[in-house]
């Protein structure tokens, strides 16, 4: 399968997660807006949730989940990415995408460049698209102990 060629910023919006596209564009546009609100709305709201991530490690339940991104978004630091190099792989009311994320972190006068291999799976229900699962890593070691450092730093 051959990668999609434009990336995913959340500028793609439309408001109407109906389409796999627009459900992980309407992600992009609430992480990159720092809406809890929004996010909230992305995720499928139960105990069923579960995202993996250099920051938060393995969280369960959507209540776990917002306190992870309410520590990401509500905080000091600001965090853009997008999404590249990705194929979208859709099996009846199940969707999963692979690919990149790129993108910045940063806090005061520290920036950190970001790099991560990122899995996503949503599940439809009554005809909107909602994240069910997060899977996000870093290759880099060193990139990763910077990021850990500056937003495990910023929220302390």
């Amino acid at each position: 399968m051959k990668p999609e060629q434009e990336p995913i910023t959340g500028a793609e919006y439309h408001g109407s997660p109906v389409t796999p596209k627009q459900a992980l564009a309407h992600f992009y546009a609430a992480f990159n807006a720092a809406s809890l609100d929004e996010l909230a709305s992305n995720w499928e709201q139960s105990e069923d949730v579960v995202m993996d991530n250099p920051v938060g490690g393995i969280v369960r339940g959507w209540p776990a989940l917002q306190q992870v991104y309410r520590r990401l978004v509500q905080g000091p630091a600001k965090i853009q990415v997008e999404f590249y190099d990705y194929t979208l792989h859709e099996v009846g009311d199940v969707f999963y995408a692979i690919g990149r994320e790129r993108g910045t972190v940063r806090v005061g006068e520290r920036q950190v460049a970001l790099a991560i291999r990122t899995t996503r799976l949503f599940r439809r229900r009554a005809g909107v698209w909602r994240q069910v699962h997060h899977h996000g890593s870093m290759d880099d070691p060193a990139m990763l102990a910077e990021y850990q450092r500056v937003l495990l730093g910023a929220s302390a």
